[in-house]
């Protein structure tokens, strides 16, 4: 019953996506995400970018991004990430994240279509991008905690893992 319903839900958000999207765009994966802040934890619903192609489009030629919502580049094994905002119409807060969840680096409100590097050379696991000014907004810091499956810690804060 729950996979009829999921599957029927995907079918309804395929009606209203234009028709030039890639049918892996199409089928990304959405996920909850929480950041702990030093008294505060907000909860996010995140697009999961994993596949080469994802990282590589990323939130290219968005017109907006919803409050609490962003897109989660999972690298798959810590390495030095840059990012770029090529295409990108909207600033954006990139949190630059280790393998433990730890938040390494924020590049607060990038500069939109900008093709300057945006990075860090620690090895990260992953790049939150947010809409610009959430980090400000939320009091979200390098070394405040991302609670998330990618980082085997879904379950300490009580998000649901999916």
């Amino acid at each position: 019953m729950q996979r009829y319903v999921l599957t029927l839900i995907l079918l309804t958000l395929l009606a209203f996506l234009p028709s030039g999207l890639r049918a892996e765009e199409a089928m990304t994966k959405i996920e909850p995400l929480t950041i702990a802040t030093g008294g505060d934890a907000t909860m996010f619903t995140v697009e999961i970018a994993d596949t080469e192609a994802t990282r590589e489009r990323g939130l290219m030629f968005r017109q907006r991004l919803p409050e609490n919502h962003g897109m989660l580049f999972d690298f798959g094994q810590p390495q030095p990430v840059s990012m770029w905002m090529k295409n990108t119409y909207i600033p954006l807060d990139m949190l630059f994240i280790r393998s433990d969840g730890t938040i390494a680096y924020i590049a607060e409100n990038t500069v939109p279509k900008s093709l300057d590097t945006i990075g860090i050379t620690e090895p990260v696991r992953a790049v939150l991008e947010l809409p610009g000014g959430t980090a400000k907004q939320k009091d979200i810091r390098a070394g405040d905690i991302v609670y998330h499956r990618l980082f085997n810690n879904a379950e300490e804060q009580g998000a649901p893992s999916p």
